[in-house]
């Protein structure tokens, strides 16, 4: 990851966004592909659901598993730290 800060442009859900970050364009690719693949699960799942209810769900969801691997990295780290005692 570099220290400049960049624009990247993306189309989210039909809708023009440029997010600026120090992320490189192969990683800004994926992070909207799989917001983009979530997305579209939701309203496949709830076609009734406004755009912001999905947003909204979608961003649950990734806070969520952000958390369980947090935990995880946690759990391997104690482990790994018990190890080398």
């Amino acid at each position: 990851m570099s220290d400049e800060k960049r624009r990247f442009r993306a189309k989210i859900a039909g809708d023009d966004y440029t997010i600026i970050g120090n992320s490189t364009d192969e990683h800004m690719d994926t992070v909207v592909s799989l917001v983009e693949e979530q997305f579209e699960e939701i309203q496949r799942l709830m076609p009734g659901l406004s755009k912001e209810r999905a947003a909204v769900l979608l961003a649950i969801n990734a806070v969520s598993d952000q958390l369980y691997k947090e935990e995880e990295i946690e759990k391997l780290q104690a482990l790994l730290d018990s190890r080398g005692k």
